[in-house]
């Protein structure tokens, strides 16, 4: 198996992907375990996937509570521009896991439209949110801020079948 098709397998996982997303600031595999309600034997095994494949780097050992090793493991970007097989699919899958224990008041900002969009004016819609969202990201965390997610989705809609919006 190529490099490329092992990349695209291990962000073929939910689990893996909200890994990376906890991953924006050193975790171990237990505290990775605890977060996502998942078996550490299992996360070791997604972990290791992750490192292997270049989505995760681990970093310096510390102590624990109780002086325990822990190996603490960061993501590296890579995922950022990889592409991803049924990449919609997964990222929705991903997003609704995230959002189903929110309370409705914290959807800061909802939307959902219809557009007519021609194929350029619909590129450069896609090309200016890919582009804020590459802004804020190299802009790096604000070192006062809160975690925060933003999902978006282009699809085709068939709910206005003769084009009427």
């Amino acid at each position: 198996m190529s490099t490329e098709q092992e990349r695209m397998r291990a962000l073929s996982s939910p689990l893996r992907l909200r890994v990376l997303r906890l991953c924006q600031e050193p975790r171990t595999n237990k505290e990775l375990a605890e977060l996502l309600g998942t078996n550490p034997g299992t996360m070791l095994h997604h972990v290791r996937t992750l490192v292997r494949t270049g989505f995760l780097e681990q970093e310096a050992e510390r102590a624990g509570t109780q002086g325990a090793r822990e190996v603490p493991y960061r993501a590296t970007g890579l995922s950022w521009n990889t592409p991803m097989p049924r990449e919609s699919r997964v990222l929705f899958e991903v997003f609704t896991q995230q959002v189903a224990d929110l309370r409705p008041d914290d959807l800061l900002n909802t939307t959902w439209l219809g557009l007519r969009l021609n194929r350029e004016h619909r590129e450069e819609l896609q090309q200016r949110l890919h582009d804020l969202a590459e802004e804020f990201k190299q802009r790096g965390p604000d070192p006062d801020g809160e975690p925060y997610s933003l999902f978006t989705a282009f699809h085709p809609d068939r709910t206005s079948p003769s084009g009427q919006i």
